[in-house]
């Protein structure tokens, strides 16, 4: 795997802690991750959900890129249909003349929530249609123009990316040569056709040629044992988002414990199969073979563990797996 590798937090809430405690992780994996030398570190917009605490996901951004130095910081993603895009831009132009040439703005276009709360964001049942994405994003991007009339956005425009699990941000993000960045921790068998689909789509606007980048949760551990046995809380985390029963990242032993029906081994064991969970040789196993099969330029991975110590291992093992994909962004 030649690719660069970066991180996407989701500043996850664990049993008997709390929000400030999850927070101050992120600005540890942060700084972290920089001593690595991962190139991007990128927070999720996310809301209602006890077991995450990025939210606030511009907020989050700024205090990271000012405790960090060189690593580029940016949002995986902002739920753009959440929000005003002059706001958006307001917010995303602070961050860029603050940090110049730190700062991504990744976009989505899906709630990041349940209807009810994603009502409550855009106060209206009207605005929960994303049919206006497209003109959104046009929209957002008009305002850091230098003869926009929008402090400070106005010739401060951070890089822009589109974001999706499926095909209809792929395309989009083609047409208007934007760079991508698809959502393969969740969707992954959509992965490949909506690549293809992007690079098939692209025209040159804000790049000349493609830029790909896949979303991966990744365990890694000493061992394969001890790496699936930090898999499973999240795994059933998973479960019970699906269930409609979303709560703080369990503890290993909850996890280990539960009585799993045969359906929800089904759900657990599929969820699984799509991430990379092991130890070093699995791990580069699993990543090399990924990046191989999707062509991309860049993988972001995610680590969703209980505890902190165990999430910082996990990306040092990468970083001693791959020395040549890091360095000083």
């Amino acid at each position: 795997m030649t690719v660069r590798l970066s991180v996407l937090d989701l500043a996850p809430v664990v049993t008997g802690s709390t929000s400030g405690q999850a927070l101050r992780n992120t600005l540890d994996l942060a700084r972290h991750a920089e001593r690595l030398g991962f190139h991007r570190y990128w927070l999720a917009e996310h809301h209602a959900m006890p077991g995450i605490a990025s939210s606030a996901t511009a907020v989050l951004i700024g205090q990271v890129a000012a405790a960090t130095s060189r690593m580029r910081v940016g949002s995986g993603g902002v739920m753009l249909p959440n929000h005003a895009p002059m706001v958006v831009a307001e917010q995303f132009g602070t961050l860029e003349a603050l940090y110049p040439g730190r700062i991504d703005l990744g976009l989505g276009r899906a709630p990041g929530t349940d209807q009810a709360t994603a009502r409550a964001l855009r106060r209206s049942a009207e605005a929960l249609s994303v049919d206006d994405f497209p003109e959104q994003v046009v929209e957002l991007r008009n305002y850091f123009a230098a003869d926009s009339k929008v402090t400070p956005a106005a010739g401060n425009e951070p890089p822009v990316w589109l974001l999706g699990s499926s095909g209809y941000s792929a395309r989009l993000a083609g047409l208007l040569g934007l760079p991508f960045a698809f959502a393969h921790h969740f969707s992954a068998e959509n992965t490949v056709p909506a690549l293809t689909l992007y690079r098939q789509s692209f025209r040159p606007g804000a790049l000349d040629e493609p830029y790909s980048m896949i979303g991966v949760s990744v365990t890694a551990a000493d061992t394969d044992e001890r790496a699936r046995e930090l898999a499973a809380p999240q795994a059933l985390s998973f479960l019970r988002l699906r269930q409609g029963r979303p709560g703080l990242l369990p503890t290993p032993q909850e996890a280990a414990s539960y009585p799993y029906t045969p359906l929800e081994r089904q759900m657990i064991d599929a969820r699984l199969a799509d991430q990379v969970v092991g130890g070093p040789d699995a791990v580069r196993k699993q990543l090399d073979d990924l990046a191989g099969r999707t062509g991309v330029d860049e993988v972001m991975v995610t680590t969703q563990v209980f505890d902190h110590a165990d999430r910082l291992r996990s990306y040092d093992i990468l970083a001693e797996l791959y020395p040549e994909n890091l360095g000083a962004a």
